[in-house]
Formats: structure tokens, C-alpha cells, sequence
């Protein structure tokens, strides 16, 4: 990724309206970590802060170590974050060869709805265009992650249901979305 992208993504074009993806600072990792687990528990993701994935939410410096993470910045704010991997790498869960795979994408439940989740993931379907060997964006998303489901289906990405999974020690299926590039 350039150091950043800036995109407008709101019909006033005051500076505080621009939208910055740039890749995480130390200085993020708390606040990445919070709109995170903020984001997984209101939108019912998880009963409460005691579920185990809270933790693995929360270790946003361990993330950082094996993946690429992301942050969306508006008016120098942090609102919402993503992590990249490719096959075989720690936070990998089901990219094959060929694909950029991205997780825990969450956006800050104050400000969801405008439009920072999809220019992350637009700018993560054009920074796979620019990656060698990269041929499609995969993701893997709670079933009953609806609305996440519809921003997926409006850029292009399609059900996979032969890789779908279930969550190991957990009753949560996982489903496969990918995008051919």
C-alpha cells in the first residue's frame, strides 16, 4: 500500500470529511483495538466482553506482528481498521494462492453507516489489482453478519459456500465471499 489513500467520502468537502486509509501506528492499537470489540458486541456479534475472540480482537500489536492492518482516519481520528493476509501467514483463515484474504474489519459503531467500511474494502480490492500473483479478494463472515453480507454483494463479491466453516470448540459457521479481480 502508498503510505496512504484518500478518498472523500461525504457530500460536504470540508478537510474533516476526508477519509485517510493508511497503515496502523503503535499509537492506533488501542483505539483500533476498542472500535473493534466496540463493533463485534453491538452489532450482536458476541454475548459480551468475556467471549474468548474478544481477546484476539483486543491484541491488535500481535496482529500487527503477522498481517497488515489498515486504519481509516477522519478528521485525525482513527474509525476503523482491517487486517490483510495471504496464504499460509498466522492470521490466515482461508486464502488459497492467488488471494489477498482480509478480516476483522470493523468501522466505529458511531460513525457506521457512512460509507468508511466500503472505501476500505474498495481500496483493498485496488491494492490486490496492483499485487502480483493476486487474482481475488477472499473474506470469511459470520452468518449472520447481514449487513456486512449486503456491502460485500454490492462490490462484486460472491458466496463460496464449498469453502464455508464452522469455528473450532464453537457452533459459529463461518461463510466464504470472494471476488475475482
Amino acid at each position: 500500500m502508498k503510505d496512504t489513500v484518500e478518498t472523500a467520502r461525504t457530500d460536504s468537502s470540508r478537510p474533516s470529511d476526508t477519509l485517510t486509509i493508511r497503515p496502523v501506528l503503535p499509537g492506533d492499537y488501542d483505539e483500533v483495538a476498542r472500535i473493534t470489540r466496540t463493533a463485534y458486541l453491538e452489532a450482536g456479534y458476541f454475548a459480551d466482553v468475556d467471549h474468548p475472540y474478544m481477546a484476539v480482537l483486543s491484541d491488535v500489536a500481535h496482529r500487527a506482528e503477522h498481517a497488515e492492518i489498515w486504519v481509516a482516519e477522519r478528521g485525525g481520528r482513527v474509525v476503523g481498521s482491517v487486517a490483510l493476509t495471504f496464504e499460509g501467514q498466522r492470521y490466515t483463515d482461508i486464502a488459497i494462492a492467488g488471494e489477498l484474504e482480509f478480516r476483522m474489519l470493523a468501522v466505529d459503531p458511531a460513525v457506521q453507516r457512512g460509507g468508511i467500511g466500503r472505501a476500505m474494502v474498495e481500496a483493498i480490492i485496488a491494492h490486490a489489482r496492483t499485487l502480483p500473483g493476486i487474482n481475488a479478494v477472499s473474506l470469511t463472515s459470520g452468518s449472520n453478519m447481514v449487513r456486512a453480507h449486503r456491502l460485500y454483494e454490492s462490490l462484486g463479491f460472491h458466496r463460496v459456500p464449498e469453502r464455508d466453516w464452522l469455528v473450532p470448540n464453537e457452533d459459529i459457521l463461518l461463510w466464504v465471499f470472494r471476488l475475482e479481480l
